[in-house]
């Protein structure tokens, strides 16, 4: 009899498989309870009567959400952040993980450029002089102020530096006898053969922008400037109250308070529940060929 036969072996796969379903389960059960709460009514709702499945039945939540112009733009702001921070994080993680993958003999100040990134990772200035850096800058109540100032993600660039060093030198040495330089092995050799590290690192950046609101409350001077986690923050934490000077009358016995957050709240999440599947085939695959260090 093989280990993998052994009684013992497959009762600690059984209970491997049991815990992992359900941890699962008690991660999927709070977005159940709430998309349930968002399709139910007010009454419904408000009387605590919802759990995992719609009571009274009705889309008038999300009806009043897409047409309220305070969510839409930030929205709006949201996806513009995350379509330009994911650029720019890429980019220049790329451009940073490219030279520090080099050997210490064609590239001497490697270690040195090394340790100035790490020890970003170790210390942190705090939150006044990160506010008033951004300040300075001008950058107050502009878009540039959320994506610029993490445009550098160092934990990424680690990542993909020790993906880089792990590619056969010989392709690199072939490439440089064709007559190859440094930007043209960079962009047509090392990305192309990262494909899943970089999918993995695009997917943090997507996740990280899309998540992010403490930063958008603290250099955002007017709410309609606002992206869409720091919006819903302040919706879950005030009462929203533009429900009692609507015209639409009818919509307070279907939408309250409760139900229109419940349903702006899914569908913050939706985009990255959306996002996630196509990219989580290379989560694994990136993340441990990237964390080994060659």
């Amino acid at each position: 009899m093989t280990k993998h036969e052994s009684p013992s072996y497959k009762l600690f796969l059984a209970f491997n498989y049991a815990l992992l379903t359900a941890i699962s389960l008690l991660c999927i059960f709070p977005l159940i309870h709430v998309l349930a709460i968002s399709f139910s009514s007010s009454s419904a709702a408000s009387a605590n009567l919802v759990k995992f499945w719609p009571v009274g039945f009705t889309t008038k939540a999300y009806e009043y959400v897409l047409n309220k112009p305070e969510f839409m733009t930030a929205l709006g702001v949201s996806l513009k952040r995350v379509m330009l921070g994911v650029v720019i994080n890429m980019v220049l993680t790329i451009l940073t993980a490219y030279p520090l993958a080099r050997d210490p003999e064609k590239f001497r100040q490697r270690n040195a450029y090394a340790w100035y990134f790490f020890i970003t990772i170790l210390f942190n200035t705090g939150l006044i002089p990160w506010y008033m850096t951004i300040k300075t800058l001008g950058l107050t109540d502009s878009l540039w102020a959320l994506v610029l100032y993490g445009a550098v993600p160092v934990f990424n660039v680690i990542l993909l530096m020790n993906f880089f060093r792990q590619l056969p030198k010989e392709i690199e040495e072939s490439a440089f006898l064709d007559g190859a330089g440094h930007m043209t092995n960079m962009w047509r050799i090392f990305v192309p053969l990262s494909a899943p590290s970089i999918a993995t690192l695009t997917l943090f950046c997507i996740v990280g922008h899309w998540n992010s609101w403490f930063d958008g409350l603290i250099l955002m001077n007017f709410p309609q400037h606002y992206p869409l986690q720091s919006y819903l923050q302040t919706v879950v934490v005030n009462i929203d109250t533009s429900l009692k000077s609507t015209r639409d009358i009818e919509l307070l016995s279907i939408v309250n308070d409760r139900t229109s957050r419940a349903a702006q709240i899914f569908l913050a999440s939706f985009p990255i529940i959306a996002v996630y599947p196509f990219l989580q085939r290379f989560f694994l695959q990136g993340m441990t060929l990237g964390s080994v260090k060659g």
